[in-house]
């Protein structure tokens, strides 16, 4: 049997489920390598930590749009147009970066990334509550299955992010920015193409038409979970999106392909761990609110001492504390992945998993833009003590959460 009348064996659902994963990937690799591109080009074009902060805040600002209103667009036209839609609205920002280079001024590039953090958040909605669609169950081993198709989402996801960094630094130092740009235009017009062929036309459409103001989330739960991981992402992101990668080639001399390894190895590292979520938090006795704050607690004390370690001597330090984070900050990530879309409504699911990525997408905006302000005031250390007080936040705020079984 030949590997498509293997795949073709496969019952539907899974397929279906491949096609989503697939289209998340290709998405993702493109997302990831486009950041670090932009990173490191502008930053070699004299800009400062703050102004590069600051081109990736409408990217981030209208993510946190998209995640409020992209779940009702889900439920009312289907999470197959969503998708594809938000492949559509990456090659647009793609094809505005082709500009010359002397066109590429701040407001421009700006409105590049706004349309750009409309389509990654558009196709991660989609991605992840298509997951709920395909898995639509309650019973425990339904949920069992849940959390690995989860897990495996989100990871390969950043593994793919990760390798997409490492992309970036070696398409800018091979082909340059704008070639660079273009070959990742092509290969997601091939993946549009495919999406539209073959993504079901009804995934997850509500028969009956939810109303805008059904946006917001009335669960306890989905709401304590959101603002735990606004807290938690803005902890990443602190020191992650601009801090990390500025300091290592301003103060340790890295260059563009250094930076970019490490950026990669981080969140393929991190997303690897994220697939393998399920069986570490299964070892573990109790309820989801004293596994979700307990693993936050134990995030919050590596930045805590890093932020104590001299880091401008060496970087060996610097680096292992935060591969270590990485891990820890993977399966605390991968948990709360699992838990929305358990906690979500089955009728509506991409509402309340949009109304959780909205939060999930201002966590990001907060650290994006903190990032640059504080590393540019303050330095390094600083990030990584802000770090630990929003994981500490995280930590208190999952208190609230329901005393469920695991």
């Amino acid at each position: 049997m030949t590997a498509i009348e293997r795949l073709r064996a496969l019952p539907f659902e899974i397929r279906q489920y491949l096609l989503v994963t697939g289209n998340y990937w290709a998405f993702t690799l493109t997302d990831g390598a486009l950041r670090m591109l932009v990173v490191l080009h502008f930053h070699q074009l004299g800009y400062s930590p703050l102004e590069i902060a600051l081109l990736f805040l409408f990217y981030e600002a209208f993510g946190v749009v998209t995640n409020f209103v992209g779940g009702w667009l889900g439920a009312r036209l289907g999470l197959n147009r969503t998708m594809n839609l938000g492949l559509g609205l990456q090659l647009i920002a793609l094809g505005m970066l082709l500009v010359p280079a002397t066109a590429l001024t701040v407001p421009w590039v700006m409105a590049a990334q706004a349309i750009s953090g409309i389509a990654k958040d558009l196709n991660k909605m989609s991605a992840k509550s298509a997951v709920k669609v395909l898995v639509p169950s309650d019973d425990a081993n339904a949920q069992g299955a849940l959390y690995r198709w989860v897990a495996i989402l989100t990871g390969s996801k950043n593994a793919l992010k990760g390798a997409g960094f490492f992309l970036g630094g070696l398409l800018l130092t091979l082909i340059g920015f704008q070639g660079a740009i273009l070959a990742m235009w092509l290969m997601l017009v091939v993946v549009l193409g495919l999406s539209l062929w073959r993504l079901r036309a009804d995934l997850g459409r509500q028969k009956a038409k939810p109303k805008f103001r059904e946006v917001f989330s009335t669960s306890r739960a989905v709401n304590v979970l959101a603002a735990a991981r606004l807290c938690l992402f803005a902890s990443r992101d602190i020191w992650f999106v601009v801090a990390l990668p500025v300091f290592l080639y301003d103060q340790h001399g890295w260059n563009f392909w250094s930076v970019g390894i490490l950026m990669a190895v981080w969140v393929i590292g991190y997303g690897g761990i994220q697939t393998q979520a399920p069986r570490i938090t299964r070892l573990l006795h109790g309820d989801t609110r004293t596994i979700t704050a307990g693993w936050a607690l134990a995030l919050a004390l590596l930045p805590a001492v890093l932020a104590l370690t001299p880091l401008d001597a060496t970087a060996l330090w610097l680096v292992m504390g935060l591969l270590a984070f990485g891990a820890i900050f993977a399966i605390n990530s991968s948990w709360h992945s699992y838990l929305i879309v358990r906690f979500a409504r089955a009728e509506g699911v991409s509402m309340d998993v949009g109304f959780y990525y909205m939060a999930n997408a201002m966590g990001r905006l907060i650290g994006t833009v903190l990032s640059g302000w504080v590393y540019q005031e303050y330095g390094l250390a600083a990030c990584l003590g802000f770090s630990a007080a929003l994981v500490l936040a995280s930590a208190l705020l999952a208190l609230g959460l329901p005393r469920q079984a695991q």
